[in-house]
Order: structure tokens, then C-alpha cells, then sequence
């Protein structure tokens, strides 16, 4: 006997196409057994006529009586004896070649995708340290629920504590290093306003002095005249010695305010030269000054980053949780000494979906958004709903480590899967207690008529 598996049909799933192609199968299962059949008796019936003609020749052979007169038998027609069972067969073969060849279809084309390869899943954090240290203390429990940025692992932080008030005394020194250079660039700009101030004054003392040469040169002028008169008129007793005294008095006092004026020229002339020359030279130190200001800037932001580094060390002492989850076992205790990367414990997220793994034939209608149903084999009767969230961009055997290589050696066709994730709709019945790894049964509600 011919036996076809057909497979089940989704639990608790209502008449579908699936279903109707089940029974055109059943049918055509009884029909092409029923038609074996008839052929099978058929040619047993002519194999037994043959051998009884045979025996029976030979016995009329022998014997002398004569044989009486019988009535002939009816016999078929010798093309229906042999028309039938070759209609029958051609008959079988077609069944056959239609349902090998449209059993991909009806496959692909049900409205209801179902596979047993889906287990739950949900994200998995091992999480290590960054910095070397001694385990302090260890907050949690094995297998305990945690919140985000709850303390998991303190490691001692008394040289990291160190690290932090060094570089904030650095940059303590750099700000004060920077307010330092201020003052001296505000010193330096007064300097540069005595100095400016002073060549004003040089610039004045030579005004002045030119005016107390004018005016010598202008008295000295009108003084020699009258002595040169008093001297001739002296010769000739016109006039008395001491008008001549005076006249002599008044032309060399003349002729010194005019050499004092004329020193006073000279003087405020090298006062001006010098005024000049710290002015220049208190310029140059203020530029000094500002060149440092950007050197001492640098040496802040420098002193500043080391101080974020400190920091940031002293935040890798405390290992707390990511988000929201259960923790796994726990790898450390308090005195171990840890260095970078060791992992401490692991997270699992609370957020868990299915990953389906569905056979490539069955995903021709399978779309992101579609309806799902899940069952959990450690819940029975407990179906819970969600949606395709997306499709894996690859087969699974295209992420293994070892890829296949089809392109040497004898080649097996094997059907690839593609996992299919699925999220799951919030349920009261299953919350706090569904765990990735377990095994379900996914069916996926697709539209086949797209």
C-alpha cells in the first residue's frame, strides 16, 4: 500500500486552503490506490487464465473420448483487457506529476505558515570591566532582576579618587596661571601708558624749549644792539659806565637763557628718544604676554581632559546595569583582582521576542506587519499574539562561521531557513516568567492572494 504524509494541520485553526488541499489530496490518494488496485487484480486475473490454459491442453491431449459439445465462454474484448490497465497507469502517472509539481505551491500558498524551529530570544550583555582593581563589593545575586543604572560590581576606587583631585588641582593651577597672565597683561598695557605719556611729555619739553629759544634769541637780539651802542658811546663820554654795565648785564643774560633753552632742546629731545624706546619695549613684552595666553589656555584644556579621564576611570570602578533585565551568574568576588576585560556577569534584557526559523519555501507571502500566533511549549493552551517585526537578510547558514562552499565537490540541494523575527503583544498570563531558549510553535497569518 501507497501511504502519503500530509502532515497536521495547525491546532485549533479553521478550514483554510490548506485544509482543501488536503482533501483534493486524500481524494486523489484513494483514487490512485483504487486504480492500482484494478490494475494489480486485473493482471493477476491474466497471469492465472494463461497458467490454466496451460495445464488444461495437455490433459485433453491424453485422452481418447471425445469431447462433448460445450458452450463457449464469453471473453472480453482483447484491447479493453489491455487498454485498461495502461489507461490506469497513464492516469496514476499524471496524479503523480501534478501533485509533485504543484505541492511547492500549495505549500507556499497557505494562508497559515507554521514551524516547531522558533525559540524565544531576548538580548545578552556580558559585561566586564574597563580598568584594572579590586572587587570591593558585589550588589547583586545570581539570577536577580535589576533596573537600569543599578549597581552591579564596586571595585575600589581609592587611586582613581587620587587621580581625580590631581588633575583637579591642575586645572586649578592653569586658571590660576591664566588670571596671572592677565594681570601682568594689564600691568604691561600700564606701562605702556607711562611710557606714552612720557614721550607726550618729551614731545611738550621740546615745544617748550623751542619757544625759550625764540624768545632768548629774540632778547639776546635787542640786548647786543644796546651794548654795542653803549660801548661806542662810552668812547666818546656820551653816556655813563653804568648804563654800559647794564646794557653788558642784560646782553649775557640773554645769551644763558639762550644756552639754557638750547639745553633744555637737547634734553627733551633725548627724553623723547627714550620715551620711544619703552614704549617699544613694553609692546613687545605685552605681545610676550599674549602668546602666553594661548600657551596657558592649551595647558588648561590639557589639565581639563585629563581631568575627564580621571573621571571617566573613576565612573569604570562601578559597574551598573545597561536597562532593565536579570542578571546571570556571578563571575567575580569581592578581594579578586580584575584587570580589562574581564567579565563580571552577564544581562538579559526583559524585552524577549521569537526567532523563527521558517523553511524558504514558506516565506513567498510572509510580510513585515504580519499577524502571529505563539505557542510556548512550557504554557500549554496559552496562545499569545504578536507581529512579523522583519526577515533576516540572509539564510542562517550564510552567517556560520564555516560557510558552505557549493562550488567544489558533489553538491546536495538542502532547503535553507531564514529566521523571521517576531515581537510579542503584551500578555499578563506569561509576563516576568518567558526566558530566551525555550520552544515554541510560530504561526504566521499571511495574505496569500498578494
Amino acid at each position: 500500500m501507497i501511504r502519503v504524509d500530509l502532515g497536521n494541520a495547525p491546532p485549533g485553526s479553521s478550514p483554510s486552503a490548506y485544509e482543501t488541499n488536503r482533501r483534493i489530496l486524500r481524494q486523489d490518494h484513494g483514487l490512485i490506490q483504487r486504480c492500482l488496485r484494478i490494475v494489480f487484480s486485473r493482471w493477476g486475473a491474466v497471469a492465472m487464465e494463461a497458467a490454466n490454459t496451460t495445464t488444461k491442453e495437455p490433459a485433453k491431449a491424453a485422452t481418447t473420448e471425445p469431447a462433448k459439445p460445450q458452450a463457449s465462454p464469453k471473453t472480453q474484448p482483447t484491447w479493453l483487457s489491455r487498454g485498461v490497465p495502461v489507461f490506469v497507469f497513464l492516469l496514476a502517472v499524471v496524479l503523480f506529476l501534478t501533485i509533485t509539481g504543484k505541492w511547492g505551491d500549495w505549500t507556499a500558498g497557505a494562508s497559515k505558515q507554521t514551524t516547531d524551529d522558533a525559540y524565544l530570544h531576548a538580548d545578552l550583555t556580558p559585561l566586564s570591566t574597563k580598568v584594572s582593581g579590586v572587587v570591593a563589593k558585589v550588589n547583586v545575586s545570581d539570577y536577580q532582576h535589576v533596573k537600569a543604572r543599578e549597581l552591579l560590581v564596586q571595585l575600589k576606587d581609592d587611586d582613581f579618587q587620587a587621580q581625580v583631585a590631581q588633575a583637579e588641582a591642575g586645572v586649578v593651577a592653569a586658571h590660576a596661571a591664566i588670571e596671572d597672565n592677565q594681570r601682568q597683561e594689564q600691568l604691561q598695557e600700564t606701562k605702556i601708558d607711562r611710557a606714552v605719556t612720557a614721550v607726550d611729555q618729551a614731545k611738550a619739553g621740546i615745544q617748550a624749549a623751542k619757544a625759550n629759544i625764540d624768545a632768548a634769541q629774540a632778547a639776546l637780539g635787542s640786548t647786543l644792539p644796546e651794548r654795542r651802542r653803549q660801548e661806542a658811546l662810552i668812547s666818546t663820554g656820551s653816556t655813563t659806565q653804568q648804563k654800559l654795565e647794564q646794557a653788558v648785564a642784560q646782553e649775557e643774560n640773554s645769551r644763558a637763557q639762550l644756552a639754557v633753552a638750547q639745553a633744555s632742546l637737547q634734553e627733551s629731545n633725548a627724553a623723547l628718544l627714550s620715551s620711544e624706546a619703552a614704549v617699544e619695549a613694553e609692546h613687545r613684552g605685552l605681545l610676550v604676554l599674549k602668546s602666553s595666553e594661548a600657551q596657558l589656555a592649551a595647558s588648561l584644556a590639557a589639565h581639563k581632559a585629563a581631568l575627564a579621564a580621571a573621571r571617566s576611570s573613576l565612573d569604570y570602578t562601578r559597574i551598573v546595569a545597561p536597562t532593565n533585565g536579570v542578571v546571570g551568574q556571578r563571575e567575580v568576588r569581592p578581594g579578586q583582582m580584575v584587570n580589562p576585560g574581564t567579565q563580571v556577569i552577564s544581562l538579559v534584557e526583559d524585552d524577549v521576542w521569537v526567532l523563527a526559523n521558517y523553511r524558504e519555501t514558506q516565506l513567498r507571502h510572509v510580510r513585515v506587519g504580519d499577524a502571529a500566533e505563539i505557542k510556548i511549549d512550557a504554557f500549554p493552551g496559552v496562545v499569545l499574539r504578536g507581529k512579523v517585526a522583519s526577515l533576516s537578510p540572509a539564510s542562517g547558514s550564510a552567517f556560520a562561521l564555516l560557510p558552505p562552499d557549493n562550488a567544489t565537490g558533489n553538491f546536495t540541494k538542502v532547503t535553507q531557513r531564514i529566521p523571521v523575527k517576531i515581537t510579542l503583544d503584551p500578555d499578563r498570563r506569561v509576563a516576568g516568567n518567558l526566558r530566551p531558549g525555550m520552544s515554541v510553535l510560530a504561526t504566521i497569518h499571511t495574505k496569500s492572494n498578494r
